[in-house]
Formats: C-alpha cells, structure tokens, sequence
C-alpha cells in the first residue's frame, strides 16, 4: 500500500513539473481536454437543466389525466390541421354524459374559451384578456394555486353562476398594481361586474407551462351560460374535456370506458375513426426523450472529438517525457523497480494531466452556467452526477493516452536507458 502511494505521489509530482517547466505546450495540450470536457458536459448540463425544467411542468399535466382535444399530441399539427378543424367541439352536454356514465372516473372537467375581453377597474384597464369557463373540477385537474387567501368558486357559487371570478397573477398586478389587494374588488368584463374571489400564482420560471393562466380571467361555466352567452352545444371557440381515473384504475382501461361513451353519444358508426383525440402525458414524455436523447449525443459527438486531438496531446507530452527521463527510468529499474512500477507512475501522470484539464473544463462549465442563470430567469446548473462523469472521462482519457508512453517505458532495458 505505502509502494502504490509512493507511485501516485510521484506521479502526481512529475505531472505538476511537466506542467510547470513546459507551460505552453501544456497547455495547448490539456486545451483538447478541456474542450472536449467542456462540450460533453457543458451539453449535457444544459440539456438535463432543460430536461428538469419542462418535466416537471408536464407534471401539473397528471400522469393519470386523459385529455379529450380535437386533435392528438402525437401527430404532426401541420399535416392533419384541417382533418382536426372539421371536428365537432366538445358540448357541455357531452361532459355530463361522462360525468354521470364514467365509473372509473375520479375527476371530470370541462372548460370553454369565452374569447378576449377588456378588463377594467375605476380607471385602468387591460385589453385582450382571454377569459375561461370552467366546472368544479377543474380546480384540482390544472392544480391551481392562490395568492395569499384567494380562493376557487364555492358549490354554491358555482351552482347559481354567481357573479365572481379568478384573476391571473400577470392580470391582477396590471389592473390594481402591487399596492392594492384585489380579493372582494370589484372588476368590469364586457360590461359585467364581477367579484374578484381570487388570485393565481404567476407560473415563474417554467419554460413549457401546459397551463398557463398568469393573462388569464377564469369563471364558473354557469356564469358563462348566464352571463356571457355561451351555449351548451360548445358552439364557440375552444372547449376541452379533462378525466381523472380513480386510483389503482389503469389509463387504458379508462381511454377504452371514454371511447365507448363518447363514440355512443356522437353515433359514430363501428367502421368510422374517432373524431376526438385521447391525449396523456406518456405521449409528451416520449416526444421529449427523443429530443432530448439527440441533444446529449450530438454534444457527446462534439464532445468526443475534441477529447480525441486532446488524447494524442497527452500522448505526445508522455512520450517526451518518457525520452527525457530515459536515464532515471534506467536507473530505477537497476535499482530494483519492478517494470508495473513505472509503467503505473508514467499511466498516473497522464492521468493526473488529463484530470488537471478536465477540472478546467468543468471550472469553465461553472462559470458560464452560473452567468446564464443570473442573466436570463431560467435555472441551469452543473450537477454532482455531471462533474463525477466529467472527471471518470477525463481519467479514461488520461489511461487511454498515457497507456502506450507507459508500456514503452516499463520494457526498456535499464542498461541501454541508462546510457542514454
């Protein structure tokens, strides 16, 4: 034990002096290690980042909520945009046929685009606000959340479409400032009065945000009907059905319960296709793993390259340095170093050279992922997995292009190294 720390200590030493003594060629030699480190993890860093970010926006989603749409997650939109458009919309009256038929439902939602309307309160106002109905549901399928003591629509507001509604967090803060508390206010929608109830959450730094109600008014769908026109038939601009299964009920047994259903409501004849679409998140999920998988490999691809000029780099500073110290390595072996002894000491100063790279590389990936996250407001960081994958590879490479240098020297005959 005490031999093999003498080899690492002694190696460590050289790798520090060849470092020391020829200071630009090691460092035009450890650049090709650095860049490539770089590349590999300063991609994968990015993308694992970005990765984190988006699933666990697709986590508000549900992985056990189908989403009733038009038109299917998995298809191109371009391609089949007018087969979706010649869809009926979904009715209110289709979503009380679910509500009161679907056995292994826990939760079922309904909601419906109002259009864009002007807000107004005493002498401000915001234009172009979209504005939702929604049935009870629909608080606990898009996980909503309040500011301070706001709230969602009681039953009873609910059920008599009483004049209250929701506002978005970007919407509230244009209207009434950061100064004045909305809740019980009293706001202007298309010339209707509606009691402020509560205040969503802002989404913050989520870059996909699957519901995204910070420019939003949500109502009660009673109030829609009652106050804004809108019609059970879903003869208006969006509507949209959400389903929960039960615990323990499995996604496909409950698509298959939501086809017979719907299919049965709409008198679609048994040849015709489905003219409605069953979205979950597995869809989304798959589409992003490819996406992300061709990320990290086209950054390892890069990557790779950059650490296959560095390899022979290394390799080239240990040959020169095995030639320089042909005389001691001679000595040492007359001495009575046995040839493992050196081939390990010259294969752990390659290693120890590519290491010293590869922590530049990553000091580099620290620094930029520490600039972007205080620049731009989105959360990208160097993780203890990627700083451990960043310095095996460095030390692959560091094995990889010291292991030739290092058989070379262990085979010498210490006579004729001693002469040279």
């Amino acid at each position: 034990m005490k031999q093999l720390l003498r080899i690492l200590s002694e190696g460590a030493a050289q790798a520090w002096q060849q470092l020391v003594a020829n200071k630009l060629r090691s460092f035009l030699s450890l650049l090709g290690i650095t860049i490539g480190i770089f590349c590999i993890i300063g991609v994968k860093s990015a993308v694992n980042s970005l990765e984190d970010n988006i699933r666990g926006s697709l986590e508000k989603l549900g992985n056990d909520v189908i989403y009733i749409e038009k038109f299917s997650w998995a298809e191109d939109p371009g391609a089949n945009y007018w087969k979706w458009m010649r869809r009926p919309n979904f009715s209110f009256s289709e979503y009380e046929v679910l509500r009161d038929n679907l056995d292994n439902a826990d939760l079922i939602g309904y909601w419906q685009f109002l259009g864009a309307k002007t807000v107004k309160w005493h002498s401000n106002s915001v234009e172009r606000v979209f504005l939702l109905g929604m049935t009870e549901d629909c608080r606990d399928l898009f996980h909503l959340e309040f500011d301070g003591d706001g709230r969602y629509f009681s039953p009873v507001e609910y059920q008599n479409g009483t004049d209250v509604c929701i506002l978005g967090g970007v919407i509230a803060e244009e209207i009434f400032g950061v100064d004045v508390d909305p809740l019980e206010k009293e706001v202007n929608v298309s010339g209707r009065k509606l009691r402020v109830v509560g205040v969503l959450k802002k989404s913050g730094k989520e870059l996909l945000k699957p519901f995204n109600f910070d420019n939003g008014i949500l109502v009660g769908y009673n109030l829609a009907r009652r106050g804004f026109g809108v019609r059970a038939k879903g003869d208006f601009d969006r509507t949209s059905l959400l389903v929960k299964a039960k615990s323990g009920v499995d996604l496909e047994v409950m698509k298959d319960e939501i086809t017979g259903v719907l299919r049965g409501e709409r008198r679609i004849k048994p040849r015709e296709e489905n003219n409605f679409a069953l979205n979950t998140l597995s869809v989304l999920s798959g589409l992003f793993d490819s996406v992300f998988g061709t990320l990290n490999i086209a950054g390892f691809i890069i990557g790779v390259f950059a650490l296959f000029v560095g390899m022979f780099s290394v390799a080239n500073i240990m040959f020169v340095s095995v030639k320089e110290r042909t005389n001691i390595i001679g000595i040492k072996m007359a001495l009575g170093a046995k040839r493992w002894f050196i081939l390990l000491e010259i294969l752990f100063e390659a290693v120890a050279l590519c290491i010293v790279g590869g922590l530049i590389g990553l000091s580099l990936i620290w620094m930029v992922t520490f600039a972007i996250s205080q620049a731009m407001d989105f959360d990208i960081h160097l993780s203890f997995s990627n700083t451990l994958i960043g310095i095996l590879t460095s030390i692959l490479v560091g094995v990889l292009s010291g292991l030739i240098p290092a058989a070379q020297a262990s085979r010498m005959d210490p006579v004729e190294a001693i002469r040279k």
